[in-house]
């Protein structure tokens, strides 16, 4: 795996204070918004219609919004845990100073947007997974985790049910639509299993009551993915098929380092830039 992120000596330090259960956690949320915010931006000016053009970055736009949230409420624990004490962590700190392997996203979110059936399936299954996972994260017992939930709640919902129309409608549409969303499917399926995997970060959430039991976040996930894929005539692949994993712990795939490099270098390069 390749990692073409530009180093930053800060990195080692900020990595080695984020080791509470609640710091990940609030990482893995957040990166997972942010990077797959990142992949919609990538797609300004290449929508196939103006409308689409207007939903992809409004989508994008939400997703941001939440990796804000997320990572500023982690930044916040970096600090009361000493993290970084000679610099200051926030969210945008979190965002554009951290390499690919400090990061916790999901590896579905880092994958590459491709034709629009691989961009609408890639947003569909974790649409899929994201809304019940807020659904449950907004019963939380953490009170700030539980207020950011709700209002992101009622954005993927949105997200979902858009991105669950654009799969039936390509599923269901010509030869061609049907073939390119069914081979998307095949291709985006074997970063699924990441979205249901549990470790001992997210059952440390689940044991202090701030994130939902992955068995009913799973039943919904699967519940949803196949009412969509049965009106969309496409065939679901196996869940017994072999899975990447490990974007949670910092092991990600190539992908993710170009990106980085993109979406990281004006700050990087230009660390003590202000907007006037």
């Amino acid at each position: 795996m390749q990692n073409l992120a530009l180093k930053n000596p800060v990195q080692k330090n900020i990595a080695q204070k984020t080791q509470t259960p609640l710091t990940d956690y609030l990482l893995r949320l957040g990166d997972s918004a942010l990077v797959l915010g990142q992949r919609h931006a990538q797609l300004c000016g290449k929508a196939p219609a103006l409308e689409e053009e207007m939903a992809l970055m409004n989508v994008g736009l939400d997703l941001f919004g939440q990796a804000r949230n997320w990572l500023g409420y982690a930044a916040e624990l970096i600090a009361a845990e000493g993290g970084g004490s000679q610099h200051k962590i926030d969210a945008d700190h979190l965002a554009f100073r951290r390499d690919a392997h400090d990061f916790r996203n999901l590896l579905i979110a880092e994958q590459p947007n491709g034709d629009f059936a691989d961009i609408m399936g890639r947003q569909f299954l974790f649409d899929a997974w994201h809304v019940h996972l807020l659904d449950g994260l907004a019963e939380s017992s953490d009170p700030r985790i539980a207020e950011v939930a709700a209002k992101s709640l009622k954005e993927a919902t949105y997200h979902l049910r858009r991105s669950s129309e654009w799969v039936i409608r390509l599923g269901d549409g010509t030869e061609e639509s049907h073939t390119r969303m069914q081979r998307a499917l095949n291709n985006l399926w074997q970063f699924t299993g990441e979205l249901l995997q549990t470790d001992e970060i997210d059952q440390a959430m689940i044991e202090a009551g701030i994130a939902p039991d992955p068995e009913t976040i799973a039943a919904r996930w699967k519940a949803t993915v196949e009412e969509v894929l049965e009106e969309a005539t496409l065939e679901r692949p196996s869940y017994d098929a072999w899975m990447y994993t490990g974007g949670k712990v910092g092991h990600h795939t190539e992908h993710l380092g170009f990106l980085l490099a993109e979406m990281q270098y004006l700050p990087r390069t230009y660390p003590d830039a202000t907007v006037w």
